[in-house]
């Protein structure tokens, strides 16, 4: 018996696959509704022996906590999986519970190649939602700021001002509870010390590393790159279709935003990124495909000094 959970920002709509046919129920997406989610799965005969749902952002992580700590098994699936799935099905209608019993569908069939998903440790989780919050703040400044090329009257201007001043001082206790956050956890602290010492990643990319990638869910650093979305992908068909590799994009937005300007650094001031930089410069590779690889082996060495305990060492 499988569960299928397709999730939005105030609803989940739910199909069980039960003996062949589907049972659906809405709930809110709220505490209050993983309650009632609960109480309609032990009508049953059996709980689910495994839940799917897509990756929906913060959207999704407390149905899913709530479940994996009422024991069942968790798999977060990237939507992409999910729609290649409905165009090879042939499924033209979209609805929330079409979605479901789809959702529900893909996970009965593929259940054995699924990973299970469990919850970051609460101090990651902490992390990640004041890194964030750095980060919006950060785009509203710049916004603001944006704001006051306009041809402004003076009170707007003032106005402005005023508020770019307030986020100053939210940026900057924001900055250092992030800092004053990692020191509290001795694992938090020693992972940013190993992943400091690479150069092209200061204080402010460590945490970003920290509060998006979990390393223990991956056994290689090719997963990890694959999450964040910076591992090629090759368009080759037949003799009539070749078109040149691109980065997939099918992973986390956030990670590749966030290593962006740590590879610019890197490749001035990183011994063996900036020669793997005029490597690929020699071969007449575009500059944003450098930097795009260059992002990559960032993360390769983020996961070799984290997997390893060991400081980044060039040689």
């Amino acid at each position: 018996m499988v569960l299928g959970i397709d999730v939005s920002k105030k609803k989940l709509a739910i199909a069980i696959l039960l003996n062949g046919k589907y049972r659906t129920k809405t709930v809110t997406n709220d505490p209050a509704g993983f309650e009632t989610l609960w109480s309609w799965l032990r009508r049953f005969d059996a709980l689910p022996d495994h839940v799917c749902l897509e990756a929906t952002g913060s959207y999704g992580e407390e149905v899913a906590t709530f479940l994996h700590d009422h024991g069942l098994v968790v798999s977060i699936v990237n939507p992409t999986r999910i729609k290649g799935y409905a165009q090879s099905e042939g499924l033209r209608t979209k609805t929330d519970k079409v979605d479901a019993r789809l959702i529900a569908d893909f996970c009965q069939s593929k259940r054995e190649k699924l990973q299970r998903w469990l919850p970051a440790p609460i101090e990651q989780r902490e992390l990640r939602d004041l890194v964030r919050r750095l980060e919006a703040l950060k785009t509203m400044r710049i916004q603001e700021e944006n704001r006051l090329e306009g041809n402004l009257s003076e009170i707007v201007a003032a106005n402005l001002m005023e508020h770019i001043a307030y986020l100053d001082k939210q940026i900057w206790q924001l900055e250092k509870q992030i800092k004053d956050h990692i020191d509290r956890h001795p694992g938090l602290r020693q992972q940013s010390d190993l992943l400091t010492t690479i150069p092209g990643v200061a204080e402010t990319t460590s945490a970003n590393l920290l509060s998006e990638l979990r390393f223990d869910q991956f056994s290689t650093a090719r997963q990890a790159a694959a999450f964040a979305g910076l591992t090629p992908s090759d368009r080759e068909s037949g003799s009539s279709v070749k078109g040149r590799p691109r980065l997939s994009k099918i992973g986390s937005g956030r990670l590749r935003k966030a290593l962006y300007m740590p590879a610019m650094a890197a490749i001035r001031y990183n011994p063996i990124l900036s020669e793997f930089a005029k490597r690929l410069e020699r071969k007449g590779k575009a500059g944003k495909v450098i930097v795009a690889a260059v992002m990559r082996k960032l993360i390769h060495m983020a996961f070799g000094v984290i997997k390893s305990g060991q400081p980044f060492d060039p040689n």
